[in-house]
């Protein structure tokens, strides 16, 4: 098989070579941002992000195991910080019952991503990025979306959740020829945390090259007589929903050598990418954090918090939590859940940054790691 690097690499290799470590002046000791006065209690000033990062002793906590260089992300197409919350909620219009219809445009294309600083990888992606648009409906919604393939390959949209058989994107389904074009039209049911991907064989290799992303559908109040409060503060736009720091986050990684092992690991596709870059937190709201795991080639991916507990609802299917006080969860491929939790109620919850990665430590050194930046808010 022709390598797409030119050398031979495996994640084994790249541990034991140090290629992420960035070593002595770009990672000398300094301050901790978030509790650095240079650092303007938390958050970074304009223009010194990469000089204040690169300080950071953080980054030193897994050995100094972390991607030197940065990600062009303006050529790419996407940005892994605006990805967190740009929600996708369509174009809305009336239905002759007065429901909502709610229209998604999705494209299928082949295109060259850098999934860290140097490394290109030939995706294939939905809406030109990996992961593809999060797409957001509210229970309830009937819910259009126009795919189009302008691939090289046969693509679809298998969307979790309730639909029609000749809707489910498999052969004969919703699978169309590059070229071709498909409506796939449902009911938004059940509320929750879901996905969709590329149901094509090789079904591994489909998912693997990046045709994935969330599919949220909000609960509808009206609905939950019983939960009012707990489905308002999910549904979007609500009052109730604007308290609430929602991030979209889709564990992933590539095999660039394609040899049916990863190489790196990430957070929504970029190497490290939450590291370099924290995400901002203000410490007086709540977080919501809407996971799903579409890592290809291994059983199982998780998710862990430094400092902090969350509940989690797995499926995001319940208002009600199905573990509680927990700081880790897994997650098999096209497992999904939302986790809340906040940085308001304990006393030791200082500003400053706060480590979240998966649990495995292959996986955080070959790039799944990030850091949230705690800081001080506006109540």
């Amino acid at each position: 098989m022709k390598r797409w690097l030119p050398f031979d690499i495996n994640r084994r290799k790249l541990l034991s070579a140090g290629l992420f470590t960035a070593g002595g002046a770009a990672l000398a000791s300094g301050t901790a941002l978030g509790q650095s006065t240079s650092a303007h209690n938390g958050h970074l000033p304009a223009g010194d992000k990469s000089a204040a990062i690169s300080q950071s002793p953080h980054l030193q906590a897994h050995g100094a195991m972390i991607t030197v260089g940065d990600v062009d992300s303006e050529k790419n197409g996407f940005d892994p910080t605006a990805m967190l919350t740009d929600w996708d909620s369509g174009t809305t219009s009336r239905l002759p019952d007065g429901r909502t219809l709610r229209t998604f445009e999705v494209t299928a294309e082949d295109k060259e991503i850098e999934i860290a600083p140097g490394v290109m990888f030939p995706a294939w992606t939905f809406n030109g990025r990996v992961p593809g648009p999060a797409l957001r409906a509210t229970e309830g919604d009937r819910v259009r979306v126009v795919f189009r393939n302008y691939g090289s390959h046969p693509h679809s949209m298998h969307f979790h959740g309730f639909h029609a058989a000749r809707m489910d994107g498999v052969p004969g389904a919703g699978l169309i020829a590059p070229g071709e074009e498909f409506i796939y039209e449902f009911d938004a049911r059940p509320f929750g945390c879901h996905l969709y991907h590329c149901h094509a064989l090789p079904l591994a290799r489909h998912i693997h090259k990046g045709m994935y992303g969330l599919f949220v559908v909000d609960p509808d109040p009206a609905r939950h007589p019983d939960a009012v409060a707990a489905a308002a503060s999910r549904l979007r736009g609500s009052p109730e929903n604007q308290r609430w720091q929602e991030l979209a986050m889709v564990m992933n990684a590539f095999d660039t050598n394609f040899d049916g092992e990863n190489e790196f690991y990430a957070c929504n596709t970029i190497a490290h990418c939450y590291a370099k870059q924290p995400i901002r937190i203000e410490r007086n709201r709540p977080v919501r954090i809407y996971l799903a795991n579409l890592t290809e080639f291994d059983p199982i991916n998780s998710f862990h918090i430094h400092g902090n507990f969350f509940d989690y609802y797995d499926q995001g299917t319940t208002l009600t939590p199905t573990l509680k006080t927990v700081d880790v969860i897994m997650q098999c491929q096209a497992q999904r859940g939302i986790l809340e939790f906040t940085f308001a109620n304990e006393p030791e919850h200082e500003p400053g940054l706060y480590m979240f990665h998966a649990h495995q430590s292959e996986f955080t050194e070959l790039g799944w790691m990030g850091m949230f930046d705690v800081v001080e808010g506006v109540a």
